[in-house]
Parts: C-alpha cells; structure tokens; sequence
C-alpha cells in the first residue's frame, strides 16, 4: 500500500473514532449535570426553606444534585432576571412567590413575566395573617379595625420592603378602609417581624409560613388572615372577610419556573420531579407545619400553572392601579 493511502486511511480511522468518541456525550441523557434552583430571597426565607424541601427529593428522582442559588434583592426581580437570561437547558429553574406582583409594579423589567418562562408547576398556597407584638393595644380582629380607623396615623405597619407581599398586602387594608397607617419598610421580611416582636413597629402583614412558629410561642399575636375560610393552622383567627372587608383577599403562593424555549420533554421531567417531591409525606409535613397547603394534583401541571398565573397577572395590575404605585 502506497503511503499517500496508509495516511489516507489513517485520517478516515481517526474521524470515525472522533465520532464514536463524542456520540455518547451527544446522545447523553438530561440531566447529566446539577440543576441550581434560583431563590429570590435570602437563606431561611420561607422561599428558601420550600425550594431546600422542594429541591432534596427532586434530586432523587432526576439523579442530579439541586444546588440553591440566593439571588435576592428588588422584589424577587434580580432572581427572575436572571432565570431568564439562562440558557434554555433544564439546568436552571426558578422558584417563586411574588412574580406577578413585580411586574405590575415594575414600570420596566429586563424580562417580560408572561413570556419570559416555562411554568413547571404549582407548589403550595397560604394566605397573609396581620400580626402584632402582644402587648399592642389592639385586642382582636374587630378592635384592631376601629383602632386603625380612629387613629391610623399612629400606627406603623413594618413590611418586607416597597412591592413585596407584606406591602401590598398593607396596602390593601389601607385602601379598604381609606386610612393612612405609617408603612416601614425593612430590607426582609425577618428584619421586619424581628422589630414588631420587639414592639419597634405595631403592625405587619405576614406570611402564615414566617408566622406560624411565633404564633405557637406566643411571641406575637394574630387578628385576621387574608383567606376566605378559616385556617387550619390558625382556628381562631377571623377572616378578613368576616370582619367586614372581603377585598382584603390575597394570598401567597410558590411556582416552579424554567427558562422559555426550555423543550417540552425536559419541561416534563422537571414537572415529574416536582410532583414526585410534592407527593413525599416529609415534603407535605414541612410545608404544612408553614401553615400552607398545596395546590390539588391535577392543578400542578405546567398549563395550570400557566393559567393560574395568568390570572394572578392580572389582579395584581388591578390592585397596583387601585394602589397608584409604581416603582422603576
């Protein structure tokens, strides 16, 4: 054989075994890496503390470890930025509990929340409980009503910062009774339930799952809570509908998000994860003992999610218009 052929035949041998070696990375099924589940909120959030449940038996059934990404900062909307900017792969998700609200309140986002992301999937839902220190002067639900409408002005409602739940659920009471109380906006939500147990602020609109805990140790007491049933978890607590202000109807409630374009059969898995962990008895437990509930089964697919928050969308533009707040 001439040596124009041996060297012929060689490059032909090394093409073919650069193809076999490279095919199994090609046809290498996802995930063949960690998944990082972007929070939009600090570690021991409650965000946080559901995407740590949500994230350990999720890694069980896709094989891959869920890394926990804190991205906080500006209502939550950092995080989601930064979910959309991830490439469409499956190896970026986003949980999250106030993506409607930052985008009626944001006048411009580097990301449109409608179009931006693929929902995986609803996690769990929880109304809002107003909550004082003990010693407040307000001694229940219907006390604190008439307290806020003889003297507003002297009552000072602590929330997690401007356009966060806590705010707009603050907002909310104010406009149902056309009263002004004196909103303090904190960096967190902890910073801001951290001050009203000290008696620094009275008030504060809080998630049941940042409340429960300090409830039962008697560290605050509680006057309503945002939901048109009584809790479970707070039987004796009025709703606001019962004392006379049904608008005051909000909840909180977590999603799963991927980046859009992300393909359907990933879409698929990443739900299946989802509802895997949703199913395990120590996932429904912890979120629970939160004073939360999770969405029925047939309500955690990715296009009732989509729908769901579709819906949220647009009360919450409603709500923001009402309010006259808009933030850059």
């Amino acid at each position: 054989m001439k040596a124009s052929s041996y060297r012929l035949l060689a490059a032909v041998c090394a093409v073919a075994s650069s193809v076999l070696a490279t095919a199994p990375a090609h046809a290498q099924a996802y995930p063949a890496k960690p998944v990082s589940m972007i929070v939009p909120f600090p570690a021991g959030s409650a965000t946080d503390t559901v995407a740590r449940a949500l994230g350990q038996k999720m890694s069980e059934k896709l094989g891959q470890p869920i890394v926990i990404d804190n991205v906080a900062g500006a209502g939550g909307t950092i995080a989601a930025a930064k979910a959309a900017r991830a490439p469409a792969d499956g190896y970026t998700v986003l949980i999250h509990t106030t993506i409607a609200l930052s985008a009626a309140l944001y006048k411009s986002l580097p990301y449109d929340t409608a179009t931006a992301f693929e929902p995986l999937g609803l996690v769990n839902v929880g109304p809002y409980v107003f909550v004082s220190n003990p010693a407040f002067r307000a001694k229940d639900g219907k006390d604190l009503i008439a307290t806020l409408k003889a003297d507003a002005g002297k009552v000072n409602m602590a929330n997690a910062g401007v356009g966060t739940g806590s705010h707009m659920c603050a907002v909310m009471l104010s406009q149902a009774l056309g009263v002004q109380p004196t909103f303090v906006p904190y960096k967190s939500t902890n910073l801001a339930l951290q001050d009203v147990m000290a008696g620094h602020s009275d008030l504060l609109c809080d998630q049941t799952t940042n409340a429960l805990p300090h409830l039962a140790a008697g560290k605050i007491k509680a006057f309503a809570i945002t939901a048109p049933q009584r809790s479970a978890n707070f039987p004796g607590v009025p709703t606001m509908r019962e004392l006379g202000l049904p608008q005051v109807d909000t909840a909180v409630w977590h999603g799963v998000y991927a980046p859009k374009g992300t393909p359907a059969a990933i879409v698929r898995q990443l739900n299946e994860a989802l509802q895997v962990a949703l199913s395990d008895a120590a996932v429904q437990k912890r979120l629970a003992d939160m004073g939360t509930e999770l969405f029925p089964a047939a309500e955690r697919t990715p296009a009732a999610h989509a729908q769901y928050l579709a819906k949220d969308l647009a009360r919450a533009r409603e709500i923001v218009k009402a309010g006259n707040i808009q933030l850059d």
